[in-house]
């Protein structure tokens, strides 16, 4: 049985393919916000995720006639945000680091407690390579399973894995790394 989607905005989304340039600004003030965090985590610059988002924003109202509302607005404007950032990526030429199939990375589970804030993960995750960054933010972040993340990147789903693993114990060394400098306050 077939789900139905309920789209909040599609009288929003209707002025919008009728030329409504009103309703295409408010569209984008609903959805900016979310799309430009997508875009960063990607890309990792300011002003390159602004021009992304840009593009992705002027790709969504030139081809919403082709969204089929079987997904929410969000969803679609969400994976075309992804697509337009990765594309972008690749004109850089950033190489994702294929590994050897056969090879199955296990992880030591580690937990780092102390003093952790959102600005140091943050600073952890943006000095993470480019590779392991996209596969660890469209993962945890975004949401896509490695299936979906290995069809949007072209890379097999074991890459996907080992990447996000690999990023997982990078932060970690980071986080551990950025911990010893500080000293602990009583």
């Amino acid at each position: 049985m077939e789900q139905k989607v309920h789209n909040i905005h599609a009288d929003l989304i209707d002025r919008c393919l009728r030329g409504d340039a009103t309703a295409q600004n408010q569209l984008y003030t609903l959805y900016a916000r979310a799309m430009f965090n997508v875009c960063y985590r990607i890309v990792n610059d300011q002003n390159d995720a602004e021009d992304v988002l840009q593009d992705a924003f002027v790709s969504a109202f030139t081809g919403l006639d082709s969204w089929r509302r079987s997904a929410t607005f969000g969803a679609w404007l969400k994976r075309i945000v992804v697509n337009k950032a990765i594309n972008f990526l690749n004109k850089k030429k950033i190489d994702l680091v294929q590994l050897d199939e056969a090879h199955e990375f296990v992880e030591e589970e580690h937990t780092i407690v102390d003093n952790l804030t959102v600005k140091r993960v943050k600073q952890a995750i943006s000095q993470l390579p480019d590779g392991y960054r996209i596969v660890f933010s469209l993962y945890l972040l975004e949401g896509y399973d490695h299936g979906e993340i290995a069809e949007i990147l072209g890379i097999t789903e074991s890459t996907s894995k080992s990447q996000y693993n690999r990023a997982k114990k990078k932060i970690r060394e980071l986080l551990k790394h950025t911990d010893t400098g500080h000293e602990r306050r009583s």
